[in-house]
């Protein structure tokens, strides 16, 4: 891609990023901005909530952008997602006076490019629906692909796209080079080049040599760590940044921007986030043997750690995620037991981050709001005593209705008022 804006997609932009500011600057986003300090110190005096857009922008973006080169259509998005949720949702995400930037880096285990099958819609489109192509089938027979992981960053490119963006935007929305969350999912890539299936014959038929591949993935990790903070490319994660699962980085825990000019940050000042939902299907006994080791070894790194997405975490809680001394936030998704991991996070430094099923929104036209409240309810109960986030997620459409997904943040905020106190 080129980072090229003409001089009509730049005017198109330069229209959005305003709209950004105000909503940036008004007082009600500050104050949120204020609750999320709290709420990550574990101070907040009721759940934090977020409608995460992505899996449905479909319905949402399409008809707000207006510009026609490639790039600045992919500026214009990001500007669109920095503040379309306080515009239409009216949740808790909150909106920068800045545009946030990313570094270009990237990283390739063992080598292993990705092969991904889509299927198509009825129009012919790209759908969710994929398969990803096995590269590796016996992992002794095919232990040779598994070659040297390729990582790295890619600076000129990252500051051809500031200078653009910049450029177009700049006197309006200042453009700030950050870092989200160090994010690590090692079962999750070797699905994407071994499918699951297999990872799970492997455990089985090759034990030692399934093993040896997962502690050469938390040492490959831990090299590609390693770089970010030989180029001082670990920055901090204080404010806005992603933490990935629907939250983000606000604290004064961690070191930020005044002390980052002062040395070079390590792992250990940032948060970080690891999940492995693939591995839902195996006992506790095995992720703890198998899975768990490789997952402790990296995120001992963090300064701070977010565990977990879809997967249950209760069944491995007692063994090895309750074991992780920086844990912060841990998923409790619609399959997890979310009594037993509220008894357990009672009075503790987690906060019990709970995905609400997807499929009161998602599903229907219409919202039964009497359901809606029935199930936020029943968590509120669970996280009695605890601190609590809730984050809305895979929530593929919604109808093409704002309303009713603003209506449904409304009643959880009502749920909130009058239950949880």
């Amino acid at each position: 891609m080129e980072y090229i804006i003409s001089a009509q997609d730049r005017e198109i932009l330069r229209e959005v990023a305003k709209k950004q500011l105000e909503l940036a600057n008004k007082e009600s986003n500050k104050e949120r901005i204020k609750l999320w300090y709290k709420h990550n110190a574990l101070q907040g005096d009721r759940p934090m909530i977020h409608l995460e857009m992505w899996t449905f922008a479909q319905e949402i973006l399409p008809q707000r952008l207006k510009c026609q080169g490639e790039f600045a259509k992919w500026v214009e998005t990001q500007l669109y997602c920095n503040f379309l949720n306080q515009e239409l949702f009216d949740d808790d995400r909150v909106t920068p006076d800045y545009f946030p930037l990313n570094y270009d880096t990237h990283f390739e285990l063992f080598g292993i490019k990705i092969k991904i099958e889509n299927t198509t819609d009825a129009d012919g489109n790209k759908s969710v629906g994929h398969h990803f192509m096995s590269v590796v089938e016996d992992l002794e027979d095919d232990y040779d692909k598994l070659k040297e992981t390729d990582f790295g960053v890619d600076m000129d490119s990252t500051e051809k796209k500031r200078q653009a963006i910049e450029e177009a935007i700049g006197d309006i929305l200042p453009v700030k080079v950050q870092m989200d969350c160090l994010y690590s999912v090692p079962t999750q890539m070797l699905v994407h080049f071994m499918s699951m299936e297999n990872m799970m014959f492997a455990m089985y038929d090759y034990p030692e040599l399934f093993k040896e591949m997962m502690d050469r993935i938390a040492n490959d990790t831990l090299a590609y760590y390693r770089m970010l903070e030989a180029k001082r490319l670990i920055m901090p994660t204080t404010s806005f940044e992603s933490v990935g699962q629907g939250t983000w980085s606000f604290n004064n825990e961690l070191p930020g921007y005044d002390e980052w000019q002062k040395r070079p940050f390590t792992t250990k000042d940032v948060w970080g986030f690891m999940d492995s939902q693939e591995t839902v299907g195996i006992s506790p006994a095995m992720y703890e043997e198998f899975i768990f080791p490789c997952y402790k070894k990296i995120s001992e790194q963090y300064g701070m750690l977010s565990y977990g997405c879809c997967e249950p975490v209760d069944p491995i809680w007692d063994n090895c995620i309750s074991k992780l001394s920086n844990l912060r936030k841990v998923s409790i998704s619609p399959w997890c037991n979310e009594e037993f991991m509220g008894e357990r996070l009672q009075g503790s430094k987690v906060i019990f981050h709970r995905k609400p099923s997807p499929n009161f929104l998602g599903v229907n036209p219409t919202l039964d709001e009497a359901a809606v409240r029935e199930h936020i309810r029943k968590s509120l109960n669970a996280a009695r005593g605890c601190k609590m986030e809730i984050t809305q997620r895979d929530v593929y459409t919604i109808h093409n209705d704002i309303a009713k997904a603003k209506r449904y943040v409304e009643i959880i905020r009502q749920e909130i008022e009058n239950h949880w106190k």
